[in-house]
């Protein structure tokens, strides 16, 4: 394990190139891979989660490769046409990657093994194999449908009509590729809007997707099964998860203004965003446009006060991901913040609600757990820290807690900061360029 501290900063400045969106990076290699010719792709995120879908789909046919100015390009085999891999699939610790590739292998008349880290060897995929089990697929898994398991992909992929239990865009998301090779067509039905960068890369790359919301506020997703896909170059936009890092770290240090430019803002990623303003945050946004399907601005963040609000369940899919630095910036805030409705928080790379509480009780913050909500309440713009956080494999928390020490008085511990690589390449170094205070082992 490789520990990390974060000291007390002065005023946070300058810009701030933020790495590539993750979600729309898996999805580029992967429609790239299915598609007829070569996509070029701009801007992807070269983590340590992206490049074992990388390598997987080049395992399968595919051929990927990275030229010296940055750019990726790959040459796709066309849909059903991916090859059954001669090993095993490692997906490392990227649970995103792993759910996709889920139904990339079900929709092929193949048999493939796949398995993960330690962490992600501990996460459920149970939910992902019930409706690609039911479009003609096997799966054979763990208890509880963990990792490592076996992928028998369907001879004839059947169409299916899927209603979520639970919003899951990753669960959406690997019903809709494995139903590229079905005939007909399948459709995914929401009780609430999640995310959704597949729909839209899917019409990217030529399929007909619709979408439409009955009376009841429950969206209806359809997908024509068996298209021909077409190479389409892929400009990736920058990672909202992870501006949401120096953004909240510049609203907590005084005197700060930093620039994060090109960043998605996609409206079923950016709920904190949303929160953060509600909360009175100072974020401008500037140069707004659109690239590759995906809405896009320039953000212009400042120090100003916050305040508790109460973050309503509804919005718990637009902000997953972003859950802990949140409860950063609710511990700087005036009053309670109350974040409501967050099992799934309870079955991602940790129980991240545990380690939110304890990360924050250990740096002298305040914090229950009600059933599935979390309420913080705030110091005020004064938090002592001190504290040594556990990160438990988990790459947010650890920049989370880090970011809360750029502004407490006493230091900032994480006892691991190597799973950051996985989704935040070069964190340190461009937290410490606008001018934080994170040191990595014996720096």
């Amino acid at each position: 394990m490789l520990e990390a501290t974060s000291r007390k900063a002065g005023k946070l400045a300058g810009e701030a190139a933020i790495p590539g969106d993750k979600s729309v990076s898996h999805r580029a290699l992967m429609l790239g891979a299915l598609a007829i010719g070569t996509t070029r792709i701009e801007g992807l995120l070269e983590g340590e989660d992206i490049l074992r879908t990388a390598d997987a789909m080049q395992a399968m046919g595919a051929t990927v490769e990275r030229s010296d100015d940055g750019v990726w390009s790959v040459t796709g085999v066309g849909v059903g046409g991916l090859a059954e891999p001669e090993d095993v699939i490692d997906m490392g610790n990227a649970g995103t990657g792993a759910r996709l590739m889920m139904g990339v292998l079900a929709g092929h008349d193949m048999t493939a093994f796949m398995t993960g880290d330690v962490s992600l060897r501990a996460r459920p995929m149970e939910r992902v194999s019930v409706p690609l089990r039911e479009m003609g697929a096997q799966i054979l898994a763990r208890d509880g449908g963990r990792l490592p398991l076996a992928v028998v992909g369907a001879s004839d992929p059947m169409p299916i009509e899927y209603r979520l239990p639970v919003p899951s865009a990753q669960v959406k998301s690997a019903v809709l590729l494995a139903g590229l090779s079905a005939p007909g067509e399948t459709s995914v039905f929401e009780p609430e809007p999640t995310r959704d960068h597949t729909e839209r890369m899917m019409r990217h790359f030529g399929a007909t997707v619709r979408m439409e919301t009955d009376t009841q506020g429950v969206r209806r997703v359809t997908l024509v099964g068996q298209p021909e896909l077409t190479a389409a170059d892929v400009t990736v936009p920058r990672d909202f998860s992870s501006a949401a890092f120096p953004m909240v770290a510049a609203l907590l240090v005084p005197g700060s203004e930093i620039k994060l430019p090109g960043i998605g803002l996609n409206p079923h990623r950016s709920g904190l965003l949303t929160t953060l303003l509600e909360m009175g945050a100072d974020i401008e946004q500037q140069n707004v446009r659109e690239e590759g399907g995906e809405p896009i601005a320039d953000l212009v963040v400042r120090t100003g006060p916050l305040k508790g609000v109460t973050v309503p369940p509804e919005r718990a899919p637009s902000m997953i991901d972003e859950y802990q630095v949140l409860s950063v910036a609710a511990a700087f805030a005036a009053g309670e913040t109350r974040m409501c409705g967050l099992a799934e928080l309870r079955v991602k790379e940790s129980d991240r609600l545990a380690a939110i509480a304890d990360g924050l009780t250990a740096n002298g913050v305040a914090v229950k757990i009600e059933g599935d909500d979390l309420i913080v309440t705030g110091r005020d713009g004064s938090v002592a820290g001190g504290g040594r956080v556990e990160v438990r494999h988990d790459h947010r928390t650890a920049m989370s807690f880090l970011v809360m020490g750029v502004a407490t008085d006493a230091p900032v511990t994480v006892d691991d900061a190597a799973p950051m690589d996985t989704s935040f390449p070069g964190f340190t170094e461009l937290m410490n360029g606008i001018g934080a205070d994170i040191s990595r082992g014996n720096e």
